[in-house]
């Protein structure tokens, strides 16, 4: 065999397996059909989206700031030029990844790679050479992109998914997005916080239901304060023919006039054009692989993971699936990735993990909750940023940790103190650890403390 382990695609995923193996000792190749190593996440998802969520976040701050005005009137911004801005991270994660690679030995292999049987894969570089390699183990790992619908024409000029809104040349002055989910609902953040006006179309009675509800509400709350028109329980219908003018005809009868369109209506496994016919797999319809708890397919030395597998199809949970493939290959137990916080880059951004009181409550689990509002803390108060709370569920009798959440700035930073001490075994997985720890003042890390007493005072007046 030519390769011990042979990895199709560069995303976290990839990277987590391939560079898992190799520290190992394994001869390990990666195959990448993109110019440049990162996969979906660095081009086209992650990095560029919660880049230009950063260039907009510094925009509001000067626009809102007193200070600033001193500078000058407050700023519009051009879209392209705050996707120039958001650009340049871009190249630098590349370079970082390239690196890795080499360092490692990693054997890249820049082709599109298709699958010829259990242990052989053909990869066809940009010249058309093609190029046959063998290996004991192979880790599909090709990510996913946008769904597009069969019936949606994504060749109009004002009709965007959240790839191709990254080479949008103009500023919209109206926006619809269709799909209430993360993706749509951090781009409603961003597009809103540049002054466009936008229409978040939701199939659903609620935004992001896997959310506490009070987080959840905060969000709604907070779109519609920054002017976001959120419409629930709506279902696309068509487009109307005049390409000069969007209009969104909804199957309730309403008609939506927009300069554009941002369809976010959930992804697809990329296993087109892979070759799976030849080894006896097939995806699903959303073009997604079927695994074990090892991450196995049903080809024994054929394993996947990342977004080609579906949920959670977050990129700090690929990254662990991929170490947890490699685990698998060398014969450990490792099971899969579960306890993944959740991170929503919105404006304010968002974070949990653990149970939501509704499913603490449908349990019939005792539970008291805890909160600290940032606008009652020093560091948001001088920082600016005192919109959001955190939230500690715990057990009214171990006093157990069962979830936090957290909706505000740096919600993604401050989510990890809260699961590094759920994480902990048996008592040491206690409430009360964050009253009896010194927090640096000012911090934000100090409302971990402030919800701790509040909780623990409000069961102690019971």
């Amino acid at each position: 065999m030519d390769f011990d382990v042979l990895v199709i695609g560069s995303g976290p995923a990839g990277e987590g397996a391939a560079m898992a193996c190799v520290k190992s000792g394994k001869r390990v190749a990666m195959v990448e059909s993109q110019p440049a190593v990162g996969g979906n996440c660095t081009h086209k998802g992650t990095i560029p989206s919660k880049s230009l969520r950063h260039a907009v976040k510094q925009l509001i701050r000067f626009n809102t700031n007193p200070l600033f005005r001193e500078i000058g009137d407050a700023r519009v911004v051009s879209f392209p030029k705050v996707l120039d801005a958001a650009a340049s991270v871009i190249p630098k994660q590349v370079d970082m990844h390239a690196r890795h690679f080499s360092r490692n030995r990693i054997r890249l292999l820049k082709g599109h790679g298709y699958l010829l049987d259990a242990h052989r894969v053909q990869v066809t570089y940009p010249d058309g050479v093609k190029e046959v390699f063998t290996s004991e183990i192979i880790v599909i790992a090709t990510g996913s992109r946008p769904y597009r619908p069969d019936d949606l024409d994504f060749t109009h000029p004002r009709v965007y998914d959240s790839d191709t809104i990254l080479e949008m040349k103009h500023t919209p002055r109206t926006l619809l997005i269709y799909g209430a989910g993360v993706i749509g609902c951090e781009y409603a953040s961003i597009f809103s916080g540049m002054g466009v006006k936008v229409d978040l179309i939701n199939s659903r009675d609620r935004l992001l239901s896997f959310l506490d509800d009070e987080i959840s509400d905060a969000l709604s709350y907070h779109l519609r304060d920054n002017s976001v028109m959120v419409r629930h329980g709506e279902e696309y219908d068509s487009i109307g023919k005049d390409r000069s003018r969007l209009e969104v005809h909804l199957q309730s009868g309403k008609k939506l006039k927009a300069d554009a369109l941002l369809w976010c209506n959930g992804r697809a496994g990329n296993t087109e054009n892979l070759g799976l016919e030849n080894v006896g797999l097939q995806a699903n319809h959303r073009g997604q692989l079927q695994v074990n708890e090892s991450y196995q397919t049903a080809i024994a030395n054929i394993y996947a993971a990342g977004d080609v597998i579906g949920w959670p199809s977050l990129a700090s949970a690929s990254y662990n699936q991929g170490r947890a493939v490699a685990a698998a290959i060398l014969g450990e137990t490792r099971g899969q990735v579960t306890e993944t916080p959740t991170g929503i880059y919105t404006l304010p951004e968002i974070s949990s993990l653990g149970k939501t009181e509704r499913e603490l409550t449908a349990a019939r689990v005792p539970y008291e909750v805890g909160r600290a509002y940032f606008k009652n803390t020093a560091r948001a108060q001088i920082s600016g940023e005192d919109v959001g709370m955190l939230k500690i569920l715990f057990h009214t009798e171990t006093f157990q940790i069962l979830g936090i959440h957290c909706f505000g700035a740096e919600a993604s930073e401050i989510i990890h103190i809260g699961q590094a001490i759920m994480r902990q075994p048996g008592e040491a997985n206690n409430v009360h650890y964050f009253v009896d720890t010194v927090f640096n003042y000012p911090t934000m890390a100090e409302a971990y403390r402030i919800a701790a007493l509040e909780g623990i005072n409000r069961l102690n007046r019971r």
